[in-house]
């Protein structure tokens, strides 16, 4: 069994800015790249989980969505940093629209897009950790099993894994 370093985005990796989908607005919290480097050397994978209700709520397509999400990716390797997956929920429960428009388990605080990650890399929660920025993420966190979830507010802080 793996462990693994469960991420949300907005907030943890890059500055909340309200519906970050353009590379020029992309701005990495300071200290990120360490954090996610000691925690990958110490054998977590590294997965990002992330509601993006701006998909659906039409302020971005998902197109534009992995168009970041490869930079970002990339911008990991340029520092040794292998990102295993990113899973993100574009659907919101009462702003969506059109096909967005629905309740998802995936969606935080539901902890879907953590159970689908611990299925497909045989991660073991019990041994993994998640950093979150929102209620909602440290709830999924809870949700899935994950007993150490740690909540930040735009700021990476030194601490022991």
């Amino acid at each position: 069994m793996n462990k693994a370093l469960f991420l949300d985005r907005d907030g943890v990796i890059n500055v909340e800015k309200n519906y970050v989908f353009k590379i020029e607005d992309f701005e990495f919290i300071e200290g990120i790249f360490e954090l996610i480097k000691t925690f990958q050397d110490k054998g977590y994978l590294i997965i990002v989980i992330t509601n993006q209700a701006g998909i659906g709520r039409g302020y971005y397509t998902e197109e534009d969505f992995h168009k970041l999400n490869d930079w970002m990716i990339e911008q990991f390797k340029q520092r040794g940093i292998t990102i295993t997956d990113v899973y993100y929920c574009p659907y919101h429960p009462t702003h969506g629209i059109g096909e967005y428009l629905k309740d998802s388990y995936d969606r935080k605080p539901n902890p879907g897009m953590i159970l689908k990650a611990s299925e497909r890399y045989s991660i073991d929660l019990k041994q993994s950790v998640l950093i979150g920025d929102k209620d909602t993420d440290i709830k999924a966190g809870q949700a899935a099993g994950i007993p150490k979830n740690l909540k930040i507010n735009n700021c990476i802080m030194n601490f022991k894994i």
